[in-house]
């Protein structure tokens, strides 16, 4: 039996990557590149397995979660992100995300993820143990006050530029930078 998965990534290299790392190991991997594209393949297929990223071009992808969820209760659903901050890791687990993993992140990375039943996800599971035991430096805190922010204003760059007291391209240009890691 062929396990379907759904993936919502819209960096065509790195999803071209995963689609064939992934359909070698036998998944029928239905490959989307934003948010509006993979609601119609919700209503059309029932997936056994979800990977969504995150940041789809200024977008956020959390908003599929619980059509998915919906779809298929006991569909696995992994959040993939280059941009892990605990906000947008709580409120994925919160939608009902399965696991939260950032990236760069390998095929073996994100099966683990997938294939963990008795794995309970953690926000915090982007993060290794040793940053967790030490203090997050102020860029970090910094990163993670933006990233709530904008988790509440849900994804809304202009509004929570306003609300950070920020011009709208300071808050863009921090935002397409990596995350620090302390």
């Amino acid at each position: 039996m062929t396990l379907s998965l759904l993936l919502v990534e819209d960096d065509e290299v790195f999803a071209h990557a995963i689609t064939r790392a992934l359909g070698l190991r036998g998944y029928a991997v239905t490959h989307t590149t934003n948010a509006d594209a993979a609601s119609h393949t919700i209503t059309e297929t029932n997936f056994d397995f979800a990977i969504l990223d995150l940041n789809l071009g200024g977008h956020t992808s959390l908003s599929l979660i619980q059509p998915l969820r919906a779809s298929n209760p006991k569909m696995r659903i992994l959040m993939l992100t280059g941009y892990a901050s605990i906000a947008t890791a709580v409120e994925a687990i919160k939608l009902g995300a399965d696991d939260y993993l950032a990236k760069p992140a390998d095929t073996g990375d994100i099966l683990n993820a997938l294939l963990e039943e008795g794995h309970e996800a953690s926000p915090t599971s982007a993060l290794t143990t040793e940053s967790a035991l030490e203090p997050m430096s102020v860029r970090r805190l910094e990163w993670e006050h933006i990233q709530k922010v904008l988790a509440e204003n849900e994804g809304n760059i202009s509004e929570t530029a306003r609300q950070l007291k920020m011009h709208r391209r300071t808050l863009q240009r921090k935002l397409q930078k990596r995350p620090v890691a302390g």
